[in-house]
């Protein structure tokens, strides 16, 4: 019988529980802020291709497993629960604050150890799980540390997952405030501090509750007395594996849908980093609210039927979410173009996030503490339950993300891959529900089983492709319906690529839903300075780094070049250059097939910072800057490393947007560029005239162009290719090409002093080019350019004729 002072204690310790819930939501939101930071430091590094990411993703999530199996088994005698997680928490702000030191150091053993295929896989994941599993690990222990101040009971189950969705929803807040204020005004640094200020404040309060209340609440036997047919124990008969086994199905199936739907709304809303941020939010938030309802329900229902119904459920929740994204929002009449600010286009991405993927989260979100009290009994260590319910959830969002996302999605597509997910969860359905119907004496059970199963079935059938324009046009796709034909759709590792042909004639190469290039007259003339600029400016050119295949124009205008004897092509996407060798092969000079060509496959990030080659020419036609992850090939690092690999005299160019850019992006480039290259020229490509896009070229000594040395090797035989390949695009002089001049550092700096330098620790780019990706200000910024440009007296030298010349076209501007 209990005294009037412990039933006085525990139910003045009861009292503490919501405090529980804000601790738990504020190591939530430290936990999703080092994720974003952590990834953020590792990819500058490891790079950002599929493999690389899954790597992390692995690391990541071991680290959590293997933490929630630890504590499961560890029990300190001696240690109030509160005072284990104030340790846990103290810990993981530690680790964190180390990363900030101990990634770059490890990221630089890394570079200078790397090698190809296997080994540099198994060194990528070595680095990444030295950085990530002690943290992770302490991570993983966290919510099975803290479990076990509840005992184990149907009551104290319901709470166990009402600290999960605390923990979850802390997470939401943890993603909005990394993606949308830390690293968009801030940099790692100070979203690292925010989250090791998070921790320290959640253990100092932890340790400071314990105090106040006793090493555990809630009297075990008066609970199990007060709510016997809310209980599931192992008593029954049942065994406990296919709770165990069924919440690892849900991870699975989660984790493989979010890899897909990630993709496909990414692709329809746009690359930004602002997208993902509000994808992953979104994610995360159906999942905490579907745990507090899931808590909730746990209390009035048999949580492993429940558990079991949930799968069913989620298995339509993912044919909602597939028809969703490929039926309806494709033909949304939404003109992003038409908003006032960003504000309003995020606001609607939002909405239709929520109103594609929120009916599935809810059901894997009330999953977890269904599972927990399926799996709860009296008597039974909280620490073990919980930590093993948590471990079974994360190895099977292991298993689910990289199987997506490493095979599926590259051998079967999108559309099968959710096929199969809405199958899984049928499967994970069945192992909890097909006892039940067995064991049950009436056949409804069965009949109800059956006709759910057949259901699943049938919807998996419904799922759709994505429609080709929404692939090709993305988050433009109400303004382009209709206008152009897809003769080409296919989906591989990292992207999906479409061709598309207009009445016309143009061709255009899209990639997750934008244009990357086409065979108009002002692309091609774009994407061949990109190639003509260095190799022109370089007196003899032998060997050439493209970063990005694309329609292999750039890199084909290299092989114009008689001196030219290696051309290496750095490509992410593999079926990139089979695909627009197909159907570019007249604009590329079929570089694919072109004997000194060689393709390596890889993030470009990662290969020039790894690679031990030298070049005379690099040259860099990568995505627009405004797709997460482009901005780490504008930072000011990559283009130290950039020079490092330039061969003495060595020339760089890179292909730069004016066209969905702000002034304050444009501004970061320039003063980015030219912090590395303060020798570097600006080249511009006009429409009729007007502003479209630059190419800025680098070379490490101030650049002196003889123009009769250049005009000597235009006439020569051997370089009858380059004047044709010029004139392909309207340049049929040197005089012409030269015209397209825009300034350089000295011309240019009164304009972008003061503007931010785009750094491998913030990235601030793509938070830059992503806010004002809405803009249509090329013309307007290209005036602003040509404002400040000056003619440049000093830069060429020849016949004083053809200098003058030269800079009477350069002082007319260009004007075709």
């Amino acid at each position: 019988m209990t005294t009037n002072l412990e039933t006085g204690l525990e139910s003045r310790s009861a009292s503490l529980l919501p405090a529980l819930v804000l601790l738990l939501g504020a190591s939530g939101c430290a936990a999703l802020i080092y994720e974003v930071v952590w990834y953020h430091l590792l990819q500058l590094a490891l790079g950002a291709t599929t493999v690389s990411l899954g790597i992390l993703l692995a690391s990541f999530m071991g680290g959590l497993c293997l933490g929630s199996l630890a504590m499961a088994r560890y029990r300190p005698a001696r240690l109030h629960p509160l005072k284990v997680f104030a340790l846990i928490e103290t810990g993981i702000a530690v680790c964190g604050l180390l990363a900030l030191v101990i990634i770059p150091l490890i990221d630089r053993v890394y570079i200078a150890a790397v090698g190809r295929g296997l080994p540099g896989m198994l060194l990528r994941g070595v680095v990444a799980a030295v950085c990530l599993l002690p943290p992770t690990i302490l991570m993983g222990a966290s919510l099975p540390a803290i479990s076990r101040w509840i005992q184990s009971s149907p009551r104290g189950a319901s709470w166990w997952g009402l600290l999960y969705g605390a923990n979850t929803a802390g997470a939401v807040l943890g993603c909005l405030a990394a993606g949308f204020y830390l690293l968009r005004l801030h940099n790692t640094v100070t979203a690292t501090f925010v989250a090791a200020a998070l921790n320290l404040t959640v253990a100092a309060i932890s340790y400071l509750l314990a105090s106040r209340a006793p090493a555990q609440v809630e009297h075990a036997a008066e609970a199990a007395a007060a709510e016997p047919a809310a209980s599931d124990p192992p008593a029954s008969g049942e065994p406990l594996w296919p709770v165990y086994v069924t919440i690892g199905i849900s991870g699975a199936a989660a984790l493989g849908a979010e890899v897909i739907w990630t993709r496909l709304l990414a692709t329809l809303l746009g690359t930004t980093v602002y997208v993902f941020s509000i994808i992953l939010a979104v994610f995360l938030a159906g999942i905490a609210i579907g745990a507090g309802g899931g808590a909730w329900l746990a209390r009035i229902v048999r949580p492993r039927l429940a558990l079991g119904w949930s799968q069913m459920l989620a298995a339509g929740g993912v044919a909602w979410t597939a028809w969703i994204i490929t039926s309806s929002l494709p033909y949304w009449p939404v003109d992003p173009m038409l908003a006032s600010s960003p504000w309003y286009t995020l606001q609607l991405d939002l909405v239709r996030c929520l109103w594609a993927a929120l009916p599935a989260t809810l059901l894997w979100g009330a999953s977890f503490p269904l599972a927990l009290a399926a799996a709860a009994s009296p008597g039974r260590d909280p620490g073990r339950v919980v930590g093993a319910v948590y471990a079974s959830n994360t190895v099977g969002a292991i298993v689910g993300a990289l199987s997506v996302s490493l095979a599926l999605i590259p051998w079967i597509g999108t559309q099968k891959s959710q096929q199969a997910m809405i199958l899984v969860s049928a499967f994970g359905a069945l192992l909890l529900l097909g006892a039940w119907a067995w064991n049950h004496t009436a056949k409804a059970p069965a009949v109800v089983l059956t006709l759910a199963l057949g259901l699943a079935v049938v919807l998996a059938s419904t799922v759709r492709p994505m429609p080709p324009e929404a692939i090709a046009y993305g988050r433009r796709i109400a303004k382009m319906l209709g206008q152009s034909q897809a003769i080409h759709v296919e989906e591989g590792r990292n992207s999906s690529v479409v061709i598309t042909r207009w009445p016309d004639g143009t061709l255009e190469f899209c990639v997750n839903g934008h244009v990357q290039a086409t065979n108009t007259s002002f692309d091609m003339k774009l994407q061949r300075m990109v190639g003509h600029l260095p190799a022109l400016l370089h007196p003899n050119p032998r060997s050439a780094l493209n970063i990005g295949f694309g329609a292999g124009v750039s890199a084909g205008t290299l092989t114009r070049y008689p001196s030219i004897r290696t051309i290496t092509i750095c490509e992410i996407e593999p079926i990139v250059p089979k695909i627009t060798s197909r159907f570019f092969a007249h604009e590329n000079y079929n570089v694919f097939y072109d004997p000194r060509t060689r393709i390596v496959f890889d993030d470009a990030r990662h290969y020039v910072l790894t690679t031990t080659q030298k070049f005379d020419i690099i040259a860099s036609d990568p995505l627009d800057v405004f797709a997460k992850g482009t901005a780490s090939l504008y930072t000011l690092e990559y283009f130290e490393t950039v020079k490092k690999r330039l061969n003495p005299g060595g020339v760089f160019s890179l292909y730069v947007p004016l066209y969905e850019s702000d002034e304050r992006t444009v501004r970061s480039e320039l003063a980015t560029f030219f912090e590395a290259f303060p020798h570097g020229t600006v080249w511009a490509n006009t429409v009729d005239g007007r502003g479209y896009d630059m190419v800025f070229v680098g070379h490490v000594e101030p650049l002196r162009i003889d123009l009769d040395q250049l005009m000597e090797r235009l006439n020569r035989p051997d370089h009858a290719p380059v004047v044709e390949s010029l004139r392909g695009i309207g340049v049929f002089s040197p005089l012409e090409l030269f015209a397209t001049y825009a300034g350089r550092k000295d011309d240019l700096a009164p304009w972008f002093r003061g503007a931010e330098i785009n750094r491998d620790r913030d990235l601030r780019l793509q938070y830059l080019a992503g806010w004002g990706i809405d803009s249509r200000l090329e013309d307007t910024l290209f005036r602003k350019m040509m404002s400040y440009r000056s003619v440049p007296d000093a830069l060429f030298t020849g016949s004083p004729d053809l200098v003058q010349r030269v800079l009477d076209a350069i002082a007319r501007g260009p004007g075709y």
